[in-house]
């Protein structure tokens, strides 16, 4: 992808397209996206104290692997939500029995860099192809399936990121989170697609660094939904729910997830679906232009 003022795809108010109706006259779509992760101990940790090791920042990262996520898998399941991995692919090494309990509970995984600790937007060019090329690989050698999506790890990509996603099959991405309804790229003449992701409805920066409550969180879970939910009677839309289990996996907060699910699913025209899921429905149903 060149550089360029604007994104890789045309301006289109949500105002002015198509309807889009998802499977069974649904209004909305919603998918759930935990991100396993990984923090190596010897690394700094993003946002931390810049040095390793850094066990104040490192820890509770740690705690989401061998307790948190435990906590998330037992809430979707009893809601009957498969969900989306955002899985930094070191993970399929050091924490395999993860790998083995999502398996089980047939979710979905996309890419999200091998670890949370470095950032593609940082590395030279090559260093990133290759980097976007391992992950892809590692994912599907320990998964039995190549991802079709990607989550870059803080969301940052280079100019160069769409390029690689798509030399390895990827046909969609959720870092821009700039939409309530997926969308065609065409990057260079070949095409991705982007899913709705969600820089709000994600437990790390409501809680942590906005310092939102877990009942705060919920109320959010909530009205985001009632939103969504009553314009998605006019055309479709997606609402994403973003974890991560050294957040949400907490104790005190883990009910918030509980509560919100819920009540989304005490609605009829609730899809839930994967990230998947959804793209193959709008690109089959939205013609292109």
């Amino acid at each position: 992808m060149q550089p360029s003022r604007t994104g890789p795809f045309p301006y289109v108010p949500i105002n002015r397209r198509p309807k889009l109706s998802w499977p069974g006259g649904a209004r909305l779509a919603v998918w759930v996206i935990p991100n396993i992760e990984i923090f190596p101990l010897n690394e700094p940790v993003p946002t931390g104290t810049g040095m390793a090791p850094d066990i104040i920042n490192w820890a509770p990262r740690d705690y989401g692997a061998r307790v948190g996520v435990f906590r998330i898998m037992e809430v979707l399941e009893r809601h009957g939500v498969r969900g989306t991995v955002a899985l930094n692919s070191e993970v399929c090494d050091d924490y395999p029995q993860i790998i083995e309990d999502a398996k089980a509970l047939d979710w979905e995984f996309m890419g999200h860099n091998e670890s949370n600790s470095r950032y593609l937007h940082l590395m030279e060019p090559e260093a990133e192809r290759e980097t976007v090329k391992r992950v892809f690989d590692r994912i599907e050698e320990a998964t039995g399936a190549r991802p079709r999506g990607w989550l870059s790890s803080g969301l940052q990509e280079s100019w160069h990121t769409l390029d690689y996603l798509i030399d390895n099959g990827a046909d969609y991405v959720a870092d821009w989170i700039n939409d309530d309804q997926p969308y065609r790229m065409d990057v260079d003449g070949r095409p991705i697609c982007s899913i709705p992701y969600s820089g709000e409805i994600n437990d790390l920066p409501a809680m942590i660094r906005m310092g939102r409550t877990a009942e705060e969180f919920e109320t959010m879970i909530k009205r985001q939904f009632d939103v969504l939910y009553r314009e998605g009677a006019e055309s479709g839309r997606v609402m994403a729910i973003c974890l991560h289990p050294f957040v949400i996996g907490m104790p005190h907060r883990i009910g918030a997830l509980d509560g919100g699910l819920e009540y989304i699913c005490a609605h009829d025209g609730v899809w839930l679906a994967t990230g998947s899921e959804i793209v193959d429905h709008y690109l089959a149903n939205v013609p292109a232009g």
